[in-house]
């Protein structure tokens, strides 16, 4: 889905819509309540959102891969598997697995090392312990209360913030923003503030910034595309075009996660060589292809860069050091 406009402020649908955050709030307190708490005897470390949809989850947890196995570690990722049929616990296959059978954010992680997809979180991290990993990068979960954290770390897009700061359906929290930050002690803001969260966050919260860096930005340099996208946010694909030079001469948006059809593949080619433009999509949308489909569809490669990767070294060294 994509978010409703009214999330951003606040207005009369948003207060209207209020009294029914109070059931989801509810539901969430009581999935709390009843939820046996595992650690499964490696570290384990949660990037997640406050809010729904797409914040920089993905090239966040790769990013923390990276710093990890440069200090020495052998981290594997853990994800629910959002779109994918595999139940789990299940160490994707790029060989073999396809987006349908473990979603695609799974797919991208396993790009970069050992990637797992389980519904039931506990088991899925009792898995990956087993299979000789000291430290668990948990794809999302933050509100998944059955894996005890050694680090919660809150990704956040620094254009969107937190919205009108209103809990679902109102809003687009997933939680309060009290009850959030009880349990991150780490905020990842990624792209400018400008919604100036970072002067109001909590003492005890450690503020890193970080930009999206297109790494091959000079494939597009001053060429024609037709670009597509099912994520979060289009609008941000299609800005990091144009931040290459790109001239977009046509953008079509489809839900997140979307599974693509035959059709709609083949009326984006069209369109593509009717206006004479590259077809261009994201690195989540091209792995939802099948590889036979894929041909002649370009992708954007992104990396996340820390503006202190020193600073963001030591606050992981020190889960190993002292805890969380």
């Amino acid at each position: 889905m994509h978010a409703p406009d009214f999330w951003q402020t606040d207005n009369v649908i948003s207060r209207a819509l209020s009294p029914l955050s109070l059931l989801w709030r509810a539901g969430a307190a009581w999935r709390k309540a009843t939820t046996p708490a595992l650690h499964p005897g490696c570290k384990v470390i949660c990037l997640g959102n406050f809010t729904v949809g797409g914040a920089g989850k993905t090239p966040s947890a790769q990013a923390l891969f990276g710093i990890l196995t440069g200090l020495g570690h052998n981290p594997h990722f853990l994800s629910r598997g959002y779109g994918g049929t595999q139940q789990g616990p299940h160490r994707v296959d790029l060989s073999h697995d396809r987006a349908s059978d473990v979603g695609d954010e799974p797919l991208l992680l396993a790009r970069t090392g050992p990637a797992w997809v389980s519904r039931n979180r506990a088991a899925g991290a009792e898995a990956i312990k087993a299979a000789g990993a000291d430290v668990i990068i948990m794809d999302d979960g933050l509100q998944n209360p059955s894996v005890i954290k050694d680090l919660g770390i809150v990704v956040i897009d620094g254009a969107t913030g937190f919205g009108n700061g209103r809990v679902l359906p109102a809003g687009p929290l997933r939680e309060t923003i009290k009850s959030g930050f009880s349990r991150v002690r780490t905020a990842i803001i990624i792209g400018d503030d400008k919604t100036g969260l970072a002067p109001q966050m909590p003492n005890h919260v450690s503020v890193f910034k970080a930009r999206i860096r297109p790494e091959n930005a000079n494939e597009f340099a001053g060429q024609k595309v037709a670009a597509f996208a099912g994520i979060g946010r289009p609008e941000k694909f299609y800005q990091s075009l144009r931040d290459c030079g790109a001239e977009i001469a046509l953008a079509r948006d489809f839900p997140d996660h979307h599974l693509f059809k035959p059709h709609e593949l083949a009326a984006l080619r069209a369109d593509a060589q009717k206006a004479g433009a590259m077809l261009v999509t994201t690195e989540k949308d091209l792995v939802r292809l099948p590889f036979a489909d894929q041909t002649g569809i370009r992708t954007l490669r992104i990396a996340l860069e820390f503006d202190d990767l020193p600073g963001m070294t030591q606050m992981i060294e020190t889960v190993f050091a002292h805890g969380a």
